[in-house]
C-alpha cells in the first residue's frame, strides 16, 4: 500500500471524528506549525544563539550544544527557512523538520503529574522554568521538550513515534482526564 504523508498527519486515524470539548488537561496536537532545526557552525555558536534568541517572532527550543529546534506558529516551512537564512547570515546549517516533527502541547493543572509518569526530568519551576528546554526520553521515546507555561509544556517528537507518544501520554493521563484534540 502507498501512503502519501505530506498530505496526512501522523495522528490523523487517532483524532478522527467530531473534536471533543477540550478537558481541563488537553492535549493538543500541532497541525500545521513549522519546524526547523539550526545548526551552528563550528566557532559560531554564540553568534548564532544571539540572532535566535533576538527574534520574537518564533520559538527557539535548546537541542544540543550549537543546535536548536525553531517553530513558527505563523510562517510555512519555505518562509521560516527564510527568515532563518537571513537571521544566521551563513553561520548556521538551517534543516527544515516539519513533516518530520510532531508538536504536543501539554496543558493544566495536572501537567507535571502526568509528565512525571514518563519523563525523568525535573519539572519543578526552579529547576526548568517557563523558557527552558531539553531532549529528554517520555516513555521510550525522544522528544524535545519545553516548559511555555506554568501548566503548559511542548513535545516535540519524530513523525515515525507520534502515535506511540500520543498513546503513552494518554494511558500517562488518563486519571486526570486527558483530552486530545488537534491544535485550532
Amino acid at each position: 500500500m502507498i501512503r502519501d504523508y505530506y498530505n496526512r498527519h501522523a495522528l490523523d486515524e487517532k483524532l478522527r471524528g467530531a473534536p471533543r470539548p477540550a478537558g481541563v488537561n488537553h492535549l493538543a496536537i500541532g497541525h500545521r506549525q513549522a519546524v526547523a532545526m539550526v545548526l551552528a557552525q563550528a566557532g559560531e555558536e554564540d553568534t548564532v544563539q544571539r540572532a535566535l534568541s533576538s527574534a520574537t517572532e518564533f520559538a527557539v527550543r535548546f537541542s544540543a550544544p550549537g543546535e536548536w529546534l525553531v517553530v513558527s506558529e505563523n510562517d510555512t516551512p519555505e518562509g521560516l527557512q527564510r527568515r532563518l537564512e537571513a537571521l544566521c547570515t551563513g553561520r548556521a546549517y538551517i534543516v527544515d523538520q516539519s513533516e518530520a516533527r510532531v508538536l504536543f502541547r501539554l496543558s493544566g493543572p495536572s501537567t507535571h503529574r502526568i509528565l512525571a509518569k514518563g519523563v525523568g526530568l525535573d519539572l519543578h519551576p526552579a529547576a526548568f522554568a517557563p523558557g527552558s528546554s531539553a531532549n529528554a526520553l517520555c516513555g521510550h521515546v525522544a522528544v524535545n521538550l519545553a516548559r511555555t507555561g506554568d501548566d503548559t509544556f511542548e513535545l516535540i517528537a519524530p513523525r515515525s513515534f507520534a502515535e506511540s507518544l500520543f498513546d503513552d501520554l494518554m494511558a500517562m493521563g488518563r486519571e486526570y482526564d486527558l483530552t486530545a484534540a488537534f491544535a485550532g
